[in-house]
């Protein structure tokens, strides 16, 4: 049974992340170029002068943000960023969005038109210093996330609704290989937006537009999903004192005032109980 856990529409809310030192969950509203918590029982946010769309934790107070120019050292003390390396900084037409840390310490991110233009995102890895591009001509970079015993990464372009599966190098975690595809969501007509994967190694993908987070199996099988009340469910996290709640953002964008009137709850961020059992995410090394 999923429930509100934060109140605030978001117009597009993304890339929930629990701290697993601070046991505080962290998310993103792209649009309106937030990052927003709740510490303490009371919620609070920091206002980004761009998008800022996803984040690794680095330290206690420390986060690596995601944004539309770039990598950031993020203080949480103070508010204070401070560039790691550019991001697309010279492609006005680009943002970042779905983005995760990797067992190595590096982290993927992904990036996108601002108004969804064809094949002009990428994905790429941040590790040791190094931003590398992995998969160039994405349209909407999704679905980014590794397998618990490191052999495998998963991404997906949504408009394409595939999820690939890519194997990785043990000693570094860059890939190996061509990727090939995981899950084929075409006949169905599903989206695959965020995704996480659980201690079981099955794969937690949003799907925007079915109210839901599904879950399947290293196999790619069906297992089980989580309906959440807003229409447009972005990305998933696994947290809570014993990474059993399953935290889900969601998004008001693409819906008509009528919708939006009648469903008030979308662009909330949701919380469901005894879904799964998640895995802590991983720090990344700057």
């Amino acid at each position: 049974m999923s429930f509100v856990y934060d109140d605030r529409p978001c117009e597009l809310g993304e890339g929930p992340l629990w701290h697993p030192e601070r046991q505080q969950l962290f998310w993103f509203d792209i649009v309106k170029k937030r990052l927003m918590t709740r510490e303490n029982g009371a919620q609070r946010s920091w206002q980004f002068d761009e998008h800022v769309s996803a984040a690794g934790w680095v330290d206690r107070d420390t986060l690596l943000v995601a944004s539309e120019t770039g990598l950031w050292r993020f203080d949480l003390k103070t508010g204070q960023t401070e560039l790691v390396t550019p991001l697309e900084a010279g492609n006005p037409v680009t943002r970042s969005n779905d983005g995760r840390a990797d067992p190595w310490g590096g982290f993927w991110i992904g990036t996108m038109g601002k108004g969804a233009e064809p094949e002009v995102g990428a994905i790429y890895r941040y590790w040791r210093g190094e931003l590398r591009q992995l998969v160039p001509n994405v349209t909407i970079s999704n679905a980014i996330c590794f397998a618990p015993d490191q052999s495998c990464a998963y991404y997906a372009d949504t408009v394409v609704k595939q999820v690939m599966r890519w194997s990785l190098n043990p000693a570094t975690g860059w890939p190996e290989g061509d990727s090939a595809v995981f899950l084929d969501l075409r006949v169905d007509c599903l989206n695959p937006d965020g995704a996480v994967v659980d201690a079981d190694g099955n794969i937690w993908i949003a799907q925007w537009g079915a109210s839901r987070v599904a879950a399947y199996t290293p196999a790619g099988q069906f297992l089980t999903s989580v309906t959440f009340g807003a229409a447009h469910t972005s990305c998933p996290a696994f947290g809570g004192e014993d990474l059993t709640t399953l935290f889900c953002t969601t998004a008001r964008e693409g819906l008509d005032a009528d919708t939006l009137a009648a469903k008030p709850k979308n662009g909330m961020t949701f919380a469901a109980t005894g879904a799964g059992k998640g895995r802590a995410e991983h720090r990344v090394v700057l």
